[in-house]
């Protein structure tokens, strides 16, 4: 048996925030301790404070989190707030593993979450899934999921994303125990009797004729077709009869996203800059070589990413979820971002979710597209 919660809280003071979610943990566990708690705060938050707090409260066994760019549960959106979702069960084991030093390490941060999985040693449940959040910040967070996926040998449904700080791209954190802690990722291994549904959809559709890379530096776009990135998209404007201010590009650039041709379908990259070479820098990395078009929104994704989910518990009761969704997402649709959450709650039914608003969103499973994308909406289901 599994019991889950979600508690939200807009509480600007992190203390009382904390006391407030802990509070409200115990109350829907019963008055017992969960066995893992996942915490998502906005940057306003002192982490810190709000994570000891919530500790002290309901004295979770495990810990783990990021700070976000948006906090959601199945009653409540908000931005600058806090939000958990907490499990006991004995149909499900947990462990929480950490990985530091992304940006010059990233093998050793894999194995170190890797080391964290007791799935790997003993197989005692036959459902292995993890929840990865990363600093995205620290950039290459696509190896980093490639390479844990490599090291697990696929054997994991993986799901996360990359940790926010409210849409200004300045540091993030991820959170182990009452740590918060930049340039790491961190996990929540789940280790299941049950099947646990990941689904993946990012609900956008080719806009432009095939283009290649010719050349990138990581997340630093150079060339199109030998062109300077920024005057491909100004022609794309034009062709397309959209406006697109050099001087302020974002609002263009929320419509007019980069997809990146894989054999599993287009992986997504968010433009988020324009330098003075005329180079786009893009919120992940770029494969030189790589054949991309420049994309737009075709369908609101969560519904689809939800079904799939749902569709992967073998027609069990959905007894809790957690969603992720970009940040850029959020921005492009505005308040229309209720239609995303409520899409949810409705396929849902009466199971809690929890989740936030990530720089990227982390996926990986059987017959899903995977990998480290933009825009794109993560469902992880746990049947009840």
């Amino acid at each position: 048996m599994t019991t889950s919660c979600t508690v939200h809280t807009n509480l600007t003071d992190s203390r009382a925030a904390g006391e407030h979610l802990g509070k409200g943990v115990l109350a829907g566990m019963a008055g017992a301790p969960p066995d893992a708690l996942v915490v998502f705060a906005s940057s306003k938050h002192q982490h810190e404070i709000l994570l000891t707090a919530i500790r002290d409260t309901c004295h979770p066994k495990l810990m783990v989190g990021s700070s976000s760019a948006g906090e959601f549960t199945e009653h409540s959106f908000n931005e600058g707030a806090a939000c958990v979702i907490a499990f006991r069960s004995n149909d499900m084991r947990f462990s929480a593993g950490l990985g530091r030093n992304l940006n010059t390490d990233r093998t050793s941060a894999a194995r170190s979450i890797v080391g964290s999985f007791h799935g790997m040693a003993v197989n005692s449940h036959p459902h292995r899934a993890a929840l990865v959040m990363t600093d995205a910040l620290a950039g290459h967070a696509d190896d980093f999921v490639e390479q844990v996926t490599l090291l697990t040998g696929g054997s994991y449904k993986l799901f996360g994303g990359g940790a926010g700080d409210d849409a200004q791209f300045r540091r993030t954190h991820v959170f182990h125990g009452t740590s918060a802690i930049p340039d790491a990722a961190v996990s929540l291994e789940i280790l299941s009797n049950k099947p646990i549904g990941v689904g993946v959809c990012h609900g956008w559709e080719p806009a432009s004729a095939p283009l290649r890379v010719t050349e990138a530096r990581g997340m630093h776009l150079v060339s199109l077709n030998a062109i300077a990135a920024c005057d491909v998209f100004v022609e794309h404007a034009k062709a397309t009869g959209q406006a697109f201010d050099v001087a302020d590009p974002m609002p263009f650039f929320l419509h007019n996203v980069l997809g990146i041709v894989t054999d599993e379908g287009f992986r997504l990259r968010v433009p988020l800059a324009i330098g003075a070479d005329g180079a786009i820098d893009c919120a992940a990395d770029i494969p030189e070589g790589a054949t991309v078009h420049i994309m737009r929104p075709q369908k609101l994704s969560a519904l689809e990413a939800t079904k799939s989910a749902l569709a992967q518990i073998g027609g069990r009761k959905p007894g809790a979820a957690m969603f992720f969704d970009c940040v850029a997402t959020r921005l492009r649709m505005g308040k229309e971002f209720d239609f995303e959450l409520k899409a949810v709650e409705q396929a849902l039914g009466n199971a809690p979710y929890a989740g936030c608003n990530t720089y990227g969103q982390i996926a990986r499973a059987e017959g899903q597209f995977n990998g480290f994308h933009n825009c794109t909406a993560v469902v992880c289901v746990f049947p009840d």
